[in-house]
């Protein structure tokens, strides 16, 4: 499966010229320092084009197909796992994926939000919005993993929680507003990465945590593009221009303190390297929990607290001039 983006075709027709030249180059003549200066042109060109990025070009590189999913992360980070379904009270929701396993021997709870790549899969997994049975999933795992001291590791990827009437009715609003309460009650270190898209209450219903990051190239906000263009403007063809008002930049969250730190993604975004995205989400969750071990549990949970009211909070300086002056 390929799938460019329109700011990616310049590179991505260079590298198809460089493909080009090494399946069909005479092995009597060689090309290799032409080949090899194509490439050099290809990352100096990826750098200058990531480097300048707009907060729309980061919304679609955070849904790009190719990139690395809930999914690809569990099976690349953590070791053992063995999935839980249902919430006890309606049925199970395939959107959400939650678990046990281990992360270098240490045991782990695992919640993230899976989008589906196939048709079939995306319809399976609602494309990634889960229904208020995936929110009650989710806390189940997180207050078992709390009983027994386990960390909880999540995995965040979603335009936001299902909007659907059938949603609405089996308490949607609630299981998200339940498990925004809960966490901060969750007697467990709490890891939350976002990985894609991270949207709305639908995203925070799992990443009330103590540390939350987020990939290069992700986005975490409020409300999509799309569904503030059709606020704002009555028409979701503005997005594009939301997207650039709303800041969607990893840099921009840091700044607000609403996440603790940014992976770096490989040249180009995790869709080109995927392999090398999950081992620096690996690296990352695994030094935060050798971290978070080390903290008294009460004082952890009374620093989420604390993290989490103040977001928001401004202090207003006001020049009043010289005093001196009367």
């Amino acid at each position: 499966m390929e799938f460019t983006l329109d700011f990616e075709r310049p590179v991505s027709e260079l590298e198809n010229q460089i493909r080009e030249l090494k399946e069909t180059s005479d092995k009597s003549i060689d090309i290799s320092h032409e080949i090899q200066a194509l490439e050099a042109k290809v990352n100096r060109m990826l750098e200058e084009i990531y480097s300048k990025l707009t907060p729309w070009e980061r919304t679609q590189l955070s849904r790009h197909p190719l990139r690395p999913h809930t999914i690809d992360y569990i099976e690349g980070i953590i070791e053992n796992f063995h999935e839980v379904h249902g919430d006890r009270r309606f049925s199970d929701d395939p959107s959400m994926i939650t678990g046990f396993g281990h992360i270098h021997g240490q045991k782990v709870a695992v919640i993230g939000i899976e989008k589906g790549r196939k048709t079939q899969e995306k319809i399976k997994r609602n494309f990634g919005m889960a229904n208020p049975e995936g929110y009650r999933k989710a806390l189940r795992v997180m207050e078992l993993a709390s009983q027994f001291s386990i960390p909880v590791v999540t995995f965040v990827d979603t335009p936001g929680a299902y909007p659907g009437i059938g949603a609405e009715e089996r308490g949607q609003a609630m299981a998200i507003a339940q498990n925004l309460e809960e966490m901060f009650n969750i007697k467990s270190p709490i890891i939350s990465v976002v990985i894609g898209e991270g949207g709305s209450g639908g995203a925070l219903g799992i990443a009330v945590a103590d540390k939350v990051f987020m990939m290069e190239y992700s986005v975490y906000s409020v409300i999509s593009p799309e569904s503030c263009a059709s606020i704002l403007w009555s028409d979701p063809k503005m997005a594009e221009t939301a997207a650039n008002s709303l800041q969607l930049s990893p840099k921009k969250a840091l700044e607000l303190k609403v996440i603790d730190g940014i992976i770096n993604e490989p040249s180009g975004g995790a869709h080109r390297y995927p392999e090398l995205a999950v081992s620096k989400v690996k690296d990352c969750i695994r030094q935060q929990l050798e971290s978070l071990k080390k903290i008294d549990l009460d004082l952890l949970m009374q620093k989420r607290f604390q993290k989490f009211r103040e977001l928001g909070n401004m202090t207003l300086f006001i020049d009043h001039g010289d005093d001196s002056k009367g």
